[in-house]
């Protein structure tokens, strides 16, 4: 009788065993599964914040450009900016808001004017459409874009 007691108790530690291997091995998969999760999180966020920066400096890279080329006679020239910053493409489209606008309707389109203003102190204000996105397979697994729309006095 003391035999088949040992096999039982044997088999008992081999069946506890093979659970103890399984449950653990369950765990470790599950952590690794978070874990390359949380990475790709991170990195997309990451990216993200970086997209949000962009567009608040594109703001002012419009605004500069803007007040370097646009002059008296044609107060309109800027109207389309587009350029890549390592992955990222920035996409800027303004439109303008003068008093009056110049005679010659090529000079500033009405796709370029956004509201008509009646005060000088409406005049000379210009309406930025920024759009950052970054569509690099190798940095991030679906795409990011960011858009942001701004007001500004020129």
């Amino acid at each position: 009788m003391r035999k088949s007691t040992s096999k039982f108790k044997s088999g008992m530690a081999m069946i506890m065993a093979i659970a103890v291997i399984v449950i653990i091995s369950t765990i470790m998969a599950l952590s690794i599964a978070l874990s390359s999760q949380t990475t790709k999180r991170t990195t997309d966020v990451y990216i993200y914040e970086q997209a949000v920066l962009l567009a608040k400096s594109a703001a002012e890279y419009a605004l500069l450009r803007i007040s370097l080329d646009n002059n008296e006679t044609d107060p309109c020239v800027v109207k389309k900016l587009d350029f890549k910053q390592d992955y990222y493409d920035i996409n800027i489209s303004v439109r303008y808001s003068y008093t009056s606008y110049p005679a010659d309707a090529a000079k500033c389109p009405l796709t370029s004017r956004f509201a008509p203003v009646t005060t000088d102190e409406q005049n000379g204000s210009v309406l930025l459409d920024i759009a950052v996105s970054v569509n690099d397979t190798n940095i991030t697994t679906e795409p990011i874009k960011y858009f942001r729309r701004t007001i500004q006095k020129l």
